[in-house]
């Protein structure tokens, strides 16, 4: 007698993202309830299950949901308002000023439905978010059925969501206690960097996320300007001063980590704690070089994140994949360093143990949250087909995800959004561009006779 469940996924290829890289060819994914039951034989697929739905994808291949392990998601109503400059610049010069004049409760609400619009048509289906009003971003995940982790952020100085470092802290345990449970939102602390947070604020960061079981996103030692700081202020780096401070932990998430020593990358492998590799908007502040095959052999988890559309200017974590595989290659010296395996594992399962979600998401495993997607493979792109883990890393673009599932439900069928309004979504970041745009750093081109 066949098994009731909600939906059977038929395809050529399953590549699970598990501990041992298996794919699966001529399978099938059973999921009921929003949880995987069973991935097996399609032939006996068909016999063992009757799905409420059963969707058969010839062309394609299926694949966990991609993790997108860091961004700033509101700030996607900043893409292009400052490009072609150097992180300080582009931050104490355009970004900040831009921000203090605009970020309210909804920005961030209509910026984060853009982002998240973005990021499930580029396949991804769970996003760590470092911003200010974390509750209009979790308002925002929790209407379109999109998985996040909300790094409330932690600065010394006043904002629009807080005036001082107690009080971001006080407003990020009120939010955690909020979506304690919660099937789709988690909640983290998000210490902005060393710079912009003092030790006694870092401190209560330590001990209230080990009391709440929850992950600190940071951005740490981002450029050697920084380190330069560091040392002049207080003759340590950032890094020792972190770990002094009680920090390192596999709690801690280091968010670009482009200016590590080899003492350092010890340190974080010995501590269990993630590197958040943004390789994209790295390149274009030039902020520097993360030695990722360093990491990974000091045993650091590496995770990828697209940071935010203000400085990458997209967040396809398919491109992300692509470029952090092929810089990493240079940077080492070594062809071999960071293959398609492990670029797609960074993107996968290491982005789910960074967010501390490893056992719900991040791989194609019986018992796990149907988080999942469909990327057809049959475009010139990405034929002829020898090895579909090569092909979604070096080939596939981001417009080949056809179907997104999260918890089960569809959220993109053939390439479309299932439960977001898209006009309705660009009518209001219409209203928004024509607000900021004349006090963006590009103003339009004049006429030449002018």
């Amino acid at each position: 007698m066949q098994q009731r469940i909600d939906l059977l996924i038929h395809a050529p290829w399953i590549v699970t993202c598990d501990s041992a890289h298996a794919i699966r060819e001529d399978h099938c994914i059973a999921i009921a309830a929003g949880r995987i039951v069973d991935i097996l034989p399609s032939s006996l697929g068909r016999q063992r299950y009757l799905g409420t739905q059963e969707l058969a994808l010839p062309d394609h291949v299926l694949l966990p949901g991609l993790v997108n392990a860091h961004g700033h998601a509101a700030m996607s109503l900043l893409r292009g308002a400052a490009d072609d400059l150097s992180l300080h610049q582009w931050l104490q010069d355009y970004i900040w000023p831009l921000e203090g004049r605009w970020v309210n409760e909804d920005f961030v609400y209509q910026g984060s439905r853009l982002a998240i619009a973005e990021m499930l048509l580029c396949g991804t289906t769970c996003f760590a978010d470092m911003y200010f009003f974390p509750d209009a971003a979790a308002r925002a995940a929790v209407e379109i059925g999109m998985r996040a982790q909300l790094a409330c952020p932690v600065i010394d100085f006043p904002t629009a969501w807080a005036s001082h470092a107690d009080e971001y802290i006080s407003k990020a345990t009120a939010l955690h206690d909020e979506y304690r449970g919660h099937p789709l939102i988690s909640i983290a602390f998000g210490a902005h960097a060393p710079y912009t947070v003092s030790d006694a604020p870092l401190r209560k960061i330590a001990t209230f996320a080990e009391e709440l079981d929850i992950p600190i996103h940071m951005h740490v030692h981002e450029t050697a300007q920084e380190i330069q700081d560091a040392l002049a202020a207080s003759g340590k780096r950032p890094l020792q001063r972190l770990s002094e401070l009680g920090l390192i932990s596999p709690r801690l998430l280091c968010v670009h980590a482009t200016q590590l020593n080899d003492e350092e990358r010890a340190l974080l492998g010995a501590s269990a704690a993630t590197v958040v590799h943004c390789p994209e908007s790295n390149l274009k502040l030039a902020s520097g070089f993360c030695e990722v095959a360093k990491l990974l052999d000091a045993g650091v988890n590496v995770a990828l994140g697209t940071d935010g559309a203000a400085s990458n200017n997209d967040l396809d974590m398919f491109s992300e994949m692509r470029t952090a595989a092929l810089l990493a290659k240079a940077v080492a010296g070594n062809a071999a360093a960071v293959p398609a395996a492990q670029a797609l594992q960074m993107a996968t399962l290491n982005g789910a143990r960074a967010l501390g979600l490893d056992n719900e998401i991040g791989s194609l495993e019986v018992g796990k949250s149907a988080d999942l997607i469909a990327v057809r493979l049959d475009a010139c792109n990405t034929q002829p087909l020898y090895n579909p883990v090569s092909q979604l890393v070096y080939s596939t673009n981001s417009r080949q995800v056809s179907h997104v599932w999260v918890a089960g439900r569809q959220l993109v069928e053939n390439g479309e959004l299932c439960t977001l309004d898209r006009v309705a979504l660009m009518e209001a970041v219409a209203l928004w561009q024509s607000r900021i745009h004349p006090h963006t750093r590009h103003q339009e081109p004049q006429n030449e006779h002018e």
